[in-house]
């Protein structure tokens, strides 16, 4: 995240990380998934005068789950199926810069990892980027 700012000018955006948050995998994988996460979540705020990013852990059916959430421009529901298809997406270039193939990343690097990722969005209240590790 501090990258992040610094690229953009120190533009002011609330950064949570949840203590103590620790995963097991290949750290040049993961950081490459974090960095597109965290990257996508920068970018999607940029219209959100009071941005809020959030990486975290919780639990479902006894199993660690990781977050990405913000509060930014978010996504319709409809289209989540062609989220992680490369060079597929939801926002034009007017509106954010990009060229399709950071989710798709993420999807392999999770998927290798024996994982699995999945969104819950709505336009213009954010989006949150969930994801689970193989043991």
């Amino acid at each position: 995240m501090n990258e992040l700012l610094e690229e953009s000018g120190g533009r002011m955006t609330s950064f949570t990380v949840s203590r103590d948050l620790v995963v097991q995998g290949d750290r040049s994988m993961l950081g490459i998934c974090l960095q597109n996460l965290l990257g996508n979540a920068f970018k999607y705020t940029s219209r959100t005068p009071a941005a809020m990013i959030e990486a975290g852990q919780t639990r479902q059916a006894g199993a660690a789950v990781y977050f990405v959430r913000d509060n930014g421009a978010g996504f319709d529901m409809a289209f989540a199926d062609k989220l992680f298809e490369p060079f597929c997406r939801l926002h034009n270039d007017c509106e954010f810069e990009g060229n399709g193939i950071g989710l798709a990343t993420v999807q392999r690097i999770i998927e290798q990892h024996g994982g699995r990722i999945w969104a819950e969005s709505a336009p213009d209240k954010g989006a949150t980027f969930y994801f689970t590790l193989g043991e």
